[in-house]
């Protein structure tokens, strides 16, 4: 998976647009680079742009343990994530969701850039 990070400094957020598929070692080195670039930045809030990837995998198990893998790399729990999805990757990245509200990240899964912009942008 490829990525471009953008600093939206006017908002105060960080917009990541991934291309490619999306896979464990592609998402865990994208996770690492946002939370450098959050923390270089002093940003707490961050729209992860995932409507131009191709597929994605990754076993359930593997994902129940990505928030874990997230803590060991440097991201915080303090930020606040947006991330917008194809229709046909919902499934997948909704269950993300769960996991990583469940160990206390202020993770959203959104169908549209304009829901997931208001919901970042709110207090």
């Amino acid at each position: 998976m490829e990525w471009t990070i953008t600093i939206k400094e006017d908002n105060q957020y960080v917009e990541i647009v991934t291309i490619g598929v999306a896979d464990r070692d592609g998402t865990l080195d994208m996770a690492k680079a946002i939370a450098i670039a959050m923390g270089k930045n002093k940003i707490k809030k961050a729209l992860i742009d995932h409507r131009n990837i191709n597929s994605v995998s990754g076993e359930t198990v593997e994902v129940y343990q990505r928030p874990k893998q997230f803590e060991e790399i440097g991201v915080i729990r303090g930020i606040k994530v947006a991330e917008v999805v194809k229709p046909e990757h919902s499934e997948f990245f909704n269950f993300l969701e769960t996991v990583c509200k469940n160990r206390g990240y202020n993770f959203s899964i959104f169908n549209d850039q304009k829901s997931a912009l208001e919901w970042l942008l709110k207090s």
